[in-house]
């Protein structure tokens, strides 16, 4: 800034010399105001980074560190927030307000004011400084119930529009404000190159142009004018994140090592922050993923040589959740290598009083410089001062506060409408079947047609975005509902059925379908199959077509995926992605008006190349070395095919020989979880928690190693019930058998079981076999994490015929007992984790 300001007055100096005519004069007037504003803007800069550090110098040991603190409001109290000078809370994915998923906005702003009261409170000897709220709003304010949910980044990287993305950064910025909160954990600049990673739908390419091109743009619509920061109740800070190399991980394993040279590290997946950076962008947080086998949070040279100092960050590093205690010798609650690597602001959720204590007593033992501290503060509060905290006052109290009407408004609607339409991507269109004709009678089918939860992916609502139903969206749109306004509008008719049953012959069908929800770390595949293999999606297809009924597929999905066999199938091949909220989008794009036209042509392309194998193909030597399709692919109506009409549809891994998960942190592949008692034993499980029929069984969604993980599993006595994962499709499991796998559970026992519990594997009841599992779980310790295995021939020795399996895990008791699950897998188990079998010969009788 001095720079420019030196160099602009020795220009307007030398003015003079120059005969000025009408033209120059406005040249030179102009300059004289850029000059004016310069000199402004760093006499405002030179004023706040004194006032930082007359409070700096006001602070005690303790209030600083309590300034570097960053506690979950699940486990931090506005007291605590009084009692230790807390600089910052987040929620987390499927936090909320009095733990309620429904809190309102003034259940927000409620929790908001307390905290804020708190921080500025000195009665008790605090600092005085107000406290900054962060949240994970990366595709709008998700954690928020009627919030207008826009197009997970995968789907944004489709559209390739930046202008677009200053948008939606403004209306997620807007409704953020609008609960009080101050701080968004977005955008994520992550560059994926290995889609087996479950963060894939939060990068918009595998390669770096398009988040170097977006990442300046959500950063100025959600933060504006740097300068102007303060003053605007519209804005709010945002984060660039995961910094660095998060989506280039070996295998795409979660949290995984990155293995790069610097040079080739900082090109590849340094791009965004470079963009983000020159946006002023004013939080950056630390990535759990490692480079060349260093955790991030612990390094140095990356944290602070290179992001602070090379690129000229000035901002709050923060850590992500629990990431320091990743840290080699450090834990959850003590890690002065992370504080000393650049770490400013340390999120530990839920062990932040212990991290808070132990942080102090390293600083007085030497561990800790004394400068390291007053550099995080020092940052901390030049953030909180550009944001206008103080001014700003109370949450409620701001412009923006509780405007119900910016909530999912319709405006914001709009845009996210738009951004779905621009996100598609058609890879077929044979005769072009699409855009669908007036008047025809329209057949929605698949298990996503009419599901807004699985449009919208993980980080909706819920940490995994799992649990939830339509009803937990309000004003939103489904996809089959968007079809159903466009369809009927031009004289058209619908028809909704999930399995593609029909009463009118449908001239064509629809059919929706992709992948579950998930988030982190539960989201991580092994290979790139779609559900691991299963085919019940294809032969609903099928039968479509052996009915001479054309179909149009709309895919859902996270990620890219080997889909060759749905594409050979389909009359149409539509990539929607995540869509979000606003189903509306897809259907102005596959639906006619009443002249036939086109309402809006496919614009999206592909910014991730697309797979020809489920294998990733840098793994092995493999028959196929391309990919099926490269980034920027794409068709418009009219287009011609871009893929063979018969694409290579036999997988190249074995299924059946790898294992099969059931359930980690959610259902996977085609099973899903029920629950039943007598007179009704198949009830859908879906809610964050469920009550059988005649309340035998509670099923309920809870933290186990991590958020929302696991399943904690209730029998109350009152009726004999059970609990499992079946698939309507059966798996042939002999080739598992023949490779001593075995079924794996890890779990908790909560309450030890009053009465018998049996374990089943059934094979389309009363095909099943059953083991004894009373004693197991009798003899386990109360609170304590196992695992166990019982082989598969196990159940075969009981009467279970593993050529057919449709449920492959079943518990069932008729007395009280708690238990937690966590995972179940057919896998190669360890010899210690092995039980005998026993038998339970079922009477049908």
């Amino acid at each position: 800034m001095m720079s420019i300001v030196a160099r602009l007055n020795g220009f307007v100096r030398f003015i003079p010399q120059f005969k000025k005519n009408a033209l120059t004069s406005v040249i030179f007037s102009l300059l004289l105001l850029m000059v004016q504003s310069c000199t402004d803007h760093q006499a405002s800069a030179d004023s706040l980074e004194q006032r930082v550090q007359e409070i700096l110098s006001s602070m005690t040991l303790e209030q600083k560190v309590g300034q570097m603190i960053q506690g979950e409001i699940r486990f931090m109290s506005p007291q605590d927030v009084k009692d230790y000078s807390i600089g910052s809370v987040l929620n987390g994915g499927g936090a909320f307000p009095n733990n309620d998923q429904n809190a309102s906005i003034d259940d927000w702003l409620a929790l908001a004011d307390a905290y804020y009261s708190a921080s500025m409170d000195t009665s008790a000897g605090g600092a005085g400084i107000p406290i900054i709220w962060g949240t994970d709003a990366v595709h709008g304010h998700n954690n928020v119930v009627g919030a207008t949910l826009f197009p997970h980044n995968i789907g944004l990287g489709a559209a390739n529009d930046p202008a677009l993305m200053r948008s939606i950064g403004e209306a997620v910025a807007k409704e953020v404000a609008v609960t009080g909160l101050d701080w968004i954990f977005a955008p994520t600049v992550a560059v994926v190159k290995d889609y087996r990673w479950g963060r894939t739908y939060e990068g918009y390419s595998s390669e770096a142009a398009i988040p170097k091109a977006y990442a300046s743009e959500i950063v100025i619509g959600m933060q504006g004018d740097i300068n102007e920061l303060a003053t605007r109740h519209d804005k709010v800070i945002a984060t660039a994140k995961h910094f660095i190399g998060d989506g280039g991980t070996y295998r795409g394993i979660d949290q995984g090592d990155t293995l790069l040279s610097l040079e080739a590290l900082l090109e590849l997946h340094g791009q965004g922050y470079h963009s983000a950076i020159e946006a002023d962008v004013q939080t950056v947080m630390a990535s759990f993923n490692s480079w060349n086998g260093e955790k991030i949070h612990g390094h140095r040279q990356l944290l602070t040589d290179i992001l602070k100092d090379q690129m000229g960050f000035d901002g709050i590093l923060v850590s992500d959740w629990n990431g320091t205690g990743q840290v080699q010798g450090c834990t959850d609650e003590i890690c002065a290598q992370a504080i000393n690597a650049g770490i400013d602001m340390v999120m530990v959720p839920e062990d932040w009083k212990p991290m808070l204590l132990n942080t102090i007593e390293q600083v007085k033992e030497g561990l800790i410089p004394m400068s390291r501290i007053d550099d995080a503060v020092t940052r901390i509060l030049r953030v909180k001062l550009r944001l206008g905290l103080y001014q700003k006052g109370l949450p409620s109290s701001r412009e923006l506060a509780g405007n119900q009407r910016l909530m999912g408004s319709k405006q914001h609607r709009e845009i996210a409408r738009e951004a779905v339409r621009k996100s598609l991507v058609l890879l077929k269109n044979q005769q072009n079947i699409l855009p669908i004709k007036p008047n025809q009678h329209v057949l929605v089918a698949g298990d996503g047609a009419n599901d807004i939860a699985k449009q919208s992916g993980g980080w909706t609502i819920t940490w995994q975005g799992t649990e939830l139903d339509n009803s937990d969206f309000p004003n939103a749109t489904s996809i089959y509902q968007g079809i159903q306004q466009a369809v009927t509008s031009n004289g058209g008719s619908t028809e909704l059925n999930e399995k593609g049953e029909w009463n009118k012959k449908p001239d064509i069908a629809v059919v929706v379908f992709g992948e579950e929800p998930y988030a982190e770390g539960q989201g991580d595949v092994e290979t790139l199959g779609y559900k691991g293999g299963a085919t019940n999606d294809l032969q609903l297809i099928q039968k479509l077509r052996e009915q001479n009924i054309p179909v149009v597929s709309v895919f859902i999905t996270g990620r890219p995926l080997w889909m060759n066999a749905e594409i050979n199938a389909s009359n149409a091949f539509v990539v929607a992605w995540l869509p979000g909220s606003e189903g509306q989008g897809v259907a102005d794009v596959l639906i006619a008006d009443k002249k036939g036209q086109a309402r809006y042509d496919f614009t999206g392309q592909l910014s991730f190349e697309w797979p020809n194998a489920d294998i990733n193909i840098d793994d092995a030597k493999l028959p196929v070395t391309e990919q099926l399709l490269n980034i920027g692919a794409g068709l418009s109506y009219g287009d011609e095919a871009i893929l063979s009409s018969s694409l290579r549809d036999k997988p190249l891994s074995n299924v059946a020989t790898v294992g099969e998960v059931i359930f980690a942190g959610s259902s996977r592949g085609a099973w899903t979880m029920l629950a039943g008692d007598e007179d009704s034993w198949r009830q859908e499980i879906k809610g964050r928690s469920f009550v059988s029929k005649k309340q035998g069984l509670k099923v309920s969604v809870v933290n186990g190693m991590v958020q929302e993980d696991s399943r904690l599993v209730e029998w109350t006595g009152k009726h004999q019930s059970q609990f499992y994962w079946r698939s309507i499709q059966a798996m042939d499991m002999t080739a598992l058998e023949k490779q001593n796998k075995a079924l794996i559970m890890t779990y908790r026992v909560d309450s030890h079981p009053q009465g018998s519990v049996t374990q089943r594997m059934d094979c389309t009841w009363p095909c099943a076999g059953a083991q004894d599992v009373t004693e197991l779980f009798a003899r386990a310790t109360l609170g304590q994490w196992n695992k166990t295995a019982i082989n598969l021939s196990c159940f075969a020795e009981a009467g279970a015929d593993l050529s057919r399996i449709n449920i492959p895990f079943l518990l069932t008791g008729s007395d009280a007992f708690a238990i937690t699950i966590k995972d179940i897998r057919i896998d190669d188990a360890e010899s210690s984790e092995l039980i005998d079998c026993k038998p339970v010969f079922i009477n049908y009788d």
